[in-house]
C-alpha cells in the first residue's frame, strides 16, 4: 500500500499546480456520468435477484413468455342493490374498453372479465372432472347408497343422533372435496360477495406493469372516467374503487422511490449540517489559538465561511456518486430493492474520507505549514490510513460480487466502485478545491501559538483494566447466547403497508374465496409428459401424506381429454355414476349435490375446445391460443412464511419423468424460496470471506500481526455488542439486512485502523492526544456514516428500515468500542510494557 501511495503522490502536486484543470475535468466527467445515472430505474421483481441461468428463473421466464404474466386491474362496485351494481358494471366495461391513452394512441385495456357463462360447465362438470375426482365421487355415492339402505332398515338405530352429534360433523370428506372442486370449476355467474352487495370487474391493460408512466396515466384517466359516470345516479349509496394488485405494484414502486428520495434528503442534509458545524468549530478554535496579530477576521467572517467545508467535501462526494451510478447504469442498467438505497449509504460512507483528509489538513495549516506543504504532509501522514480504510472497506464489499444472489453481488459491485471513487475524489479532487479556496481566502487559518489546552489531559487512560475486561466479558456473554439470534422468515412483515390498498381489500371483502391459491407451474413439452408429471406429483403427495405441502394438482389435459381412450374411460366412469344416481335409494332424494350430479351425468358427447368459456380457457391457454402444456400445483400451506415456501419448493422443485428428463417448477413464490435458500447458503461464506480479506489488507497496512490484531479488536468487540443489542430488543436478521454485515465489517475496521495508525505515528503515552485529534475525526466520520444509514429509519419499507437499523447499531457499537475499548486495551498493554513500535 505504501508503494501505491508513493506512486500516486505526484497527483497531489498536480492538484496544487493546476487546480482549475483538475476541478473542471472532474466536473465535466461528473456531468456526463450523472446524465446516465439519472436513467436508472428500480426493478422490484425478486426473480431478477437470482442468477439468470437458475433453472427456476429459466422456467419462470419460459412460463411468462408462453402463458403470459399479465396483471389485471380490479374494479370493485358496492351498493345494497345488486341490479344497480350490475348495470353500472356493464356500462363501465363498455366505457373502459373505449378509454384511450393520449400518449400511445392505443386503448388502455384490451379485454374485461365480468360475467361468467357457467351453464355449459354445469352440463359438462363430470366430463371435466379428473379420473381421481370421478373415482372419489363413485366412492361417495356408494357411501350415500349404503347410508340410505341403513336408514331404510326398520331395525337401524342412529346412535350418533342419540348421543347428540351434529349433522355437519358427519359430512363425508368426499362431499366436501366435490363441493370445493365444483366451486372452482363452476364458479358463480358474477364475482360477488356472500350478500351480493359487492362485485368485481377485471380489466386487462395493454401496457406493461413495468411502464410506470403508463400506469399513472391509466389510473388518472380511469379516476376521471368513474367520476364522469356518476355512480350515485345508479344508486345513492354506490361506491366504486379500483386498483387491486396492479395499484399495489405502483404504490410499492412509488413508495420505494419516495423512500429513496426522503432518506437521501434526510441523510444528506443531516450529514452536511453535522460536517459544517464540526469544521466551523474546529477552524474557529484553531484560528483563535493563532498569533494575535494575525487575527484580522471576526466571528461573522467565520460564520459566512461556514458552508465552505461542506462545499469542499460535498462536491467531490457528489461527483463520486455520479461516476458510481453512471457506471452502474452502463453495467447493470437497473437498481434492485436492496441497491436502491445505496445513494444515501455511499454518501454517508464516502464522506468519511473527506473528513479525515480535510481535518488533518487544517491541523497542518494551524501548525504553520503553507498550502502545498500542508497538502503533501496530509497526504503522507493521513493518506496511508485513509487509503487502507477505503481499500479495506472496498475489498470487504468486493467479495460480495462473486455471490450468485444478485442482491449481494450487485450491492457489492456498486458499493465497491462507490468507495473507490469516493476515496479518489476526496484524495485527488478535493485538494484542487482546497487550493482554490485558499487562493480566494475562503479558508481562514492561523498558526497556533497557544499550545497548552484549557483542560489538562490525564497522564493515562483511566479505568483501562475495568473497561478492557468488562468489554471482553460482555462479548463472552453475547457469544454464549448467540444461538438465540433469529431470522425473520415472514415475508409479509418485510413488505410495506399501504392504507389505500388495505381500504380496497376491506371494501371488497371475501369474494369467491378458494383454497386453491398461489399455484406453481411446471412446463412440459408434450401432453404425455403433462400426465406423467401429474402422476409423479400425486405419488410425492401420497408418500409424504400429512407432511406434504401439496394441496392439489391439475392440468387441462386431464380435464379436457382429447384422446379416444381417455374419453372412453371418462364416459365409463360417468355411466357408473349415472347408474348410482338411478339407484332406488337415491333416485327420489332431494339434495343439491345429487341434483348437480344428475344434470352433469346426462352428458354423452365430449365438450369441444371452442365450447369452453373464455374464463376457463384463459387459465390454461398460451399466448398463441393453444392448449398449454403445463401442470398447476396448489400449495396447502401459506407461502408468506419463507420456511413454507422453501418446503414447497423442495417438494416440487424438480420432477423427473421416466425418460430421465427433468422439469423445474416456476412461480414468484418458488423464486422467493430459491432466493432465500441461496442467500442463507452464501451468507456465511461471504461474511467469512469478507473478514479474511480485511485481515489480509490490515496485515499489509501495518506489516505487524500484533498491530493488525489490535486494530481489528474494536470491530470484533463492537460487533458482539451490536448482536447483544439485537438479542436484547429481539431484532431479527432478514434477507434485506444481511447484506449490510460485510459493510459493517469494512466500515467498523476503519476506526481501529485510524486510531492504531495515529498512535504508532505519535509514539508511547500519546493515546489522549490521538483521541483528541484522530478520535474526533473517527467519531465525526463514523457518525456521518451512521447518519447516512439512519436516513433509512424514516422509510415506509420495513426491509429498508431493517437495513438502516442494523447498520446503525453495528457501526455505532464499533465506534463505541474503538474510542473506549481500544484506548483501554492499549493503556493496559503500556502499563505492562507490551507495546512495541517496530513493524517487523
Amino acid at each position: 500500500m505504501h508503494r501505491l501511495l508513493e506512486f500516486l503522490r505526484p497527483l497531489q502536486r498536480v492538484n496544487y499546480r493546476a487546480p482549475y484543470l483538475v476541478f473542471f475535468s472532474a466536473i465535466a466527467l461528473g456531468l456526463l456520468a450523472g446524465s446516465f445515472a439519472l436513467r436508472l430505474k428500480i426493478d422490484t421483481d425478486i426473480a431478477n435477484l437470482l442468477p439468470p441461468d437458475n433453472p427456476h428463473v429459466l422456467a419462470l421466464n419460459q412460463l411468462r413468455e408462453t402463458v403470459g404474466g399479465e396483471t389485471e386491474m380490479d374494479v370493485a362496485i358496492g351498493s345494497p342493490d345488486f341490479e344497480a351494481n350490475r348495470r353500472f358494471a356493464e356500462d363501465l366495461i363498455a366505457r373502459s374498453l373505449e378509454l384511450y391513452d393520449p400518449v400511445s394512441g392505443a386503448a388502455f385495456f384490451n379485454r374485461a372479465e365480468f360475467r361468467k357463462d357457467t351453464e355449459i360447465l354445469k352440463d359438462y362438470a363430470l366430463f371435466l372432472a379428473t379420473p381421481d375426482e370421478l373415482d372419489q365421487l363413485i366412492e361417495y355415492l356408494d357411501t350415500r347408497i349404503e347410508d340410505a339402505k341403513l336408514e331404510a332398515n326398520p331395525f337401524f338405530i342412529d346412535f350418533e343422533d342419540d348421543f347428540g352429534f351434529e349433522e355437519e360433523d358427519q359430512a363425508p370428506d368426499a362431499a366436501q372435496d366435490f363441493e370445493q372442486t365444483y366451486k372452482d370449476l363452476v364458479p358463480s355467474e358474477y364475482p360477488v360477495n356472500a350478500d351480493s352487495t359487492r362485485l368485481v370487474i377485471k380489466l386487462f391493460p395493454t401496457g406493461s406493469k413495468s411502464d410506470l408512466a403508463f400506469l399513472r396515466r391509466m389510473f388518472a384517466s380511469y379516476d376521471s372516467l368513474v367520476t364522469a359516470m356518476a355512480p350515485a345516479t345508479y344508486h345513492p349509496d354506490m361506491e366504486v374503487r379500483f386498483g387491486g394488485r396492479l395499484k399495489k405494484h405502483l404504490l410499492e414502486i412509488d413508495s420505494i422511490m419516495r423512500d429513496v428520495f426522503n432518506s437521501f434528503a434526510t441523510g444528506v442534509s443531516s450529514v452536511l449540517l453535522l460536517v459544517m458545524f464540526y469544521f466551523f468549530g474546529k477552524k474557529y478554535w484553531n484560528y483563535r489559538l493563532g498569533a494575535a496579530h494575525a487575527k484580522t477576521k471576526g466571528f461573522w467572517s467565520h460564520i459566512v465561511r461556514a458552508p465552505v467545508s461542506i462545499i469542499l467535501i460535498g462536491i467531490p462526494l457528489f461527483l463520486s456518486l455520479c461516476y458510481t451510478f453512471g457506471i452502474t447504469y452502463a453495467y447493470l442498467g437497473v437498481l434492485n430493492t436492496m441497491t436502491s438505497v445505496l445513494f444515501v449509504i455511499l454518501f454517508g460512507m464516502g464522506i468519511d474520507y473527506g473528513i479525515h483528509f480535510y481535518a488533518r489538513y487544517l491541523e497542518k495549516r494551524s501548525a504553520g505549514l503553507d498550502v502545498e506543504s500542508a497538502l503533501m504532509s496530509t497526504y503522507d501522514s493521513t493518506g496511508a490510513a485513509v487509503m487502507t480504510s477505503a481499500l479495506t472497506t472496498a475489498a470487504s464489499l468486493f467479495v460480495l460480487v462473486f455471490a450468485d444472489f444478485r442482491g449481494f453481488s450487485e450491492f457489492g459491485f456498486i458499493s465497491t466502485i462507490g468507495i473507490i471513487f469516493a476515496w479518489l475524489c476526496m484524495t485527488f479532487v478535493m485538494p484542487s478545491m482546497i487550493t482554490l479556496a485558499e487562493r480566494y481566502g475562503w479558508i481562514l487559518s492561523n498558526e497556533n501559538e497557544e499550545s497548552a489546552p484549557l483542560i489538562v489531559a490525564p497522564h493515562r487512560y483511566p479505568f483501562s483494566r475495568t473497561i478492557a475486561f468488562g468489554g471482553i466479558a460482555i462479548t463472552i456473554l453475547v457469544v454464549a447466547f448467540s444461538g438465540k439470534l433469529s431470522f425473520e422468515y415472514d415475508f409479509g412483515k418485510l413488505e410495506p403497508e399501504f392504507p389505500e390498498y388495505r381500504e380496497y381489500t376491506d371494501f371488497v371483502g371475501a369474494m369467491n374465496q378458494t383454497s386453491r391459491r398461489n399455484p406453481a407451474y411446471i412446463m412440459a413439452n408434450t401432453d404425455g409428459q403433462v400426465l406423467e408429471i401429474l402422476d409423479r406429483l400425486r405419488e410425492i403427495q401420497a408418500e409424504r401424506d400429512t407432511t406434504s405441502t401439496i394441496l392439489d394438482v391439475e392440468a387441462l389435459q386431464e380435464r379436457f381429454t382429447t384422446d379416444e381412450e381417455g374419453i372412453a374411460a371418462k364416459f365409463d366412469r360417468i355411466a357408473i355414476i349415472r347408474e348410482q344416481l338411478d339407484d332406488p335409494f337415491l333416485e327420489g332424494r332431494q339434495d343439491e349435490n345429487l341434483d348437480i350430479l344428475r344434470r352433469a351425468s346426462t352428458v354423452t358427447e365430449p365438450i369441444r375446445l371452442d365450447q369452453l368459456p373464455d374464463f376457463i380457457k384463459s387459465r390454461f391457454m398460451t399466448r398463441d391460443g393453444e392448449l398449454g402444456k403445463f401442470v398447476m400445483i396448489y400449495p396447502s400451506v401459506g407461502l408468506s412464511d419463507g420456511r413454507n415456501s422453501m418446503a414447497f419448493k423442495n417438494e416440487i422443485g424438480q420432477i423427473t419423468t421416466s425418460d430421465g428428463e427433468g422439469f423445474w417448477s416456476a412461480s414468484t413464490s418458488i423464486a422467493a424460496a430459491e432466493m432465500l435458500e441461496l442467500m442463507q447458503e452464501e451468507s456465511p461464506y461471504f461474511v467469512g470471506g469478507t473478514f479474511i480479506m480485511i485481515v489480509i489488507l490490515v496485515l499489509m497496512a501495518f506489516r505487524s500481526v500484533r498491530w493488525a490484531v489490535i486494530s481489528m479488536l474494536p470491530l470484533l468487540i463492537g460487533l458482539s455488542w451490536a448482536f447483544g443489542i439485537m438479542l436484547l430488543f429481539d431484532i431479527k436478521f432478514n434477507f434485506y439486512n444481511l447484506v449490510v454485515l460485510p459493510a459493517i465489517l469494512g466500515i467498523g475496521t476503519d476506526n481501529g485502523v485510524h486510531l492504531a495508525a495515529r498512535y504508532l505515528e505519535e509514539g508511547p503515552k500519546s493515546m489522549w492526544s490521538v483521541l483528541k485529534s484522530t478520535g474526533q475525526h473517527v467519531t465525526i466520520g463514523t457518525v456521518t456514516t451512521m447518519f447516512g444509514f439512519m436516513g433509512l429509519l424514516f422509510t415506509n419499507h420495513p426491509g429498508l428500515f431493517s437495513i438502516g437499523l442494523t447498520a446503525t447499531i453495528g457501526i455505532g457499537m464499533t465506534l463505541v468500542s474503538a474510542v473506549t475499548f481500544l484506548p483501554a486495551l492499549i493503556q493496559f498493554m503500556e502499563d505492562r510494557d507490551w507495546i512495541h513500535f517496530d513493524r517487523k
